[in-house]
């Protein structure tokens, strides 16, 4: 049966790129204007998500100031929860989950709604449940935000339904690259990820729409819509916006470590995906069609775990900013493993529009502060990537994306010597995960996530 899914989905590859080939030629201006307008889609949506969240966070660390977090952070959270569980409800029911899964079963001829509906509920309900604490990323819904703008451009201009899919994975992909500000980034993931396809045609495509994006991203950030703005100056043009500036040092014996803290880090990502997935299916068994229920109460345990924690895990931006700078204690690593393992699974239960991408980076960083303590203790050396290393291995091990991983890990330094040092344990967590089960996490969520 997988391998009958396999054929037709190369065959509708074949078909696809011929249609596109005769699209290009007979309406060139067609294609043109919906590559412009998914990149500036997807960079609009994406931005918008990223300052909605700032802002509501903001709010909610305001808060915490005035009053003692056990009496903000468990109402906060159920609150949210249920908001942003009636929105999606009774207005885009597909809106739900990471958004990765709607996108890759869009693209595998299942039947999921894609219109600016969607797109608009998965943006406001995200605001508010990741806002209000709920521990997943930005990521997820923009790839799904972005998809959803290419499907409703490509209908206005009345393109043919190859092309079609083609610009809903690379306005998946472009929703990546203005997240994480990796033209790059995007670009493989719709090509390894969403598309599975390597067609010159369709390379070119989804290039430019991820391109577009990022590029249209820094420019919106600069007119002062994002308060993270850097990656362009009117009077100085578009500029290198590194998160991150660590000293790289690569070594020919840092070739041994790395591969094994991509084992290890294989092996714990395969556990996490298997953990989120049953954590999934528990949530639908306990609580059924009861969705702004499970949300609201997924939102008030959430709030209630990290009232109790202290004060740096009540922001994960900033969390994860102090363990890739180092800034960090082996204790509150240890405790930030054990932490997000658990929430983020609990988040992915109950249905929250949110991604696992940023939880996954910022626990392949915790776990690479780990073990690179640990093997400088015992050996007096330790490779200086091991932090950046472990997030891309991370992503690599559960999403079975090891370039995408690679590119990810790159954006946040803008650093050409820390990609062989990343794509080495990149490459040895996905093989050892892979070991396991062939199937991604988003794979295996697909069956999960799109059933009512």
């Amino acid at each position: 049966m997988q391998n009958l899914i396999k054929e037709n989905i190369k065959k509708t590859s074949n078909n696809s790129s011929r249609s596109i080939k005769k699209l290009l030629k007979q309406r060139s201006f067609v294609v043109a204007i919906s590559l412009l307008l998914t990149g500036l889609g997807a960079s609009i949506t994406s931005i918008s998500f990223k300052t909605g969240i700032y802002f509501i966070n903001n709010w909610r660390l305001a808060l915490l100031d005035q009053f003692p977090s056990i009496a903000v952070l468990p109402i906060f959270g159920a609150i949210g929860g249920a908001l942003a569980g009636f929105l999606i409800k009774n207005i885009a029911p597909a809106a739900k989950g990471s958004g990765v899964c709607q996108i890759m079963g869009f693209l595998r001829h299942k039947k999921v709604p894609m219109n600016l509906r969607v797109g608009l509920v998965k943006l406001i309900s995200g605001i508010i449940a990741i806002g209000s604490g709920f521990p997943l990323g930005p990521e997820g819904p923009s790839v799904q935000m972005g998809g959803s703008v290419a499907w409703q451009m490509a209908k206005w201009l009345k393109a043919p339904l190859a092309f079609r899919r083609v610009i809903v994975a690379a306005g998946g992909g472009a929703g990546i690259a203005a997240v994480f500000s990796a033209p790059l980034g995007g670009f493989v993931y719709a090509i390894e990820e969403l598309l599975n396809s390597a067609r010159p045609v369709v390379l070119l495509l989804v290039l430019i729409t991820t391109f577009i994006a990022d590029s249209s991203a820094d420019i919106i950030q600069a007119l002062g819509l994002d308060p993270n703005a850097g990656g362009f100056d009117f009077n100085l043009g578009f500029l290198i916006q590194k998160e991150y500036d660590p000293s790289v040092f690569f070594l020919p014996i840092d070739f041994l470590y790395l591969v094994l803290l991509g084992v290890i880090v294989g092996i714990i990502a395969e556990l996490y995906s298997k953990y989120i997935l049953l954590m999934q299916n528990l949530g639908k068994l306990w609580y059924k069609n009861r969705f702004v229920l499970k949300m609201s109460i997924c939102g008030l345990i959430l709030g209630t775990i990290y009232s109790f924690l202290p004060s740096t895990f009540h922001n994960l931006d900033k969390l994860q900013k102090i363990i890739a700078e180092q800034n960090i204690s082996i204790e509150i690593a240890l405790l930030t493993v054990l932490i997000l393992f658990i929430t983020t699974g609990l988040a992915a239960s109950s249905g929250a529009p949110g991604g696992l991408f940023y939880p996954m980076l910022t626990l392949g960083g915790a776990i690479g502060l780990i073990m690179g303590s640990w093997v400088e203790i015992a050996t007096g050396h330790a490779p200086s990537t091991y932090i950046f290393a472990g997030m891309g291995a991370f992503v690599a091990g559960c999403s079975r994306t090891p370039i995408t991983a690679m590119f990810l890990a790159f954006a946040l330094t803008k650093n050409l010597l820390i990609m062989k040092p990343v794509l080495i344990s990149c490459i040895a967590s996905f093989l050892i995960a892979r070991a396991f089960n062939e199937e991604s996490i988003y794979e295996r969520q697909i069956q999960i996530e799109l059933e009512d």
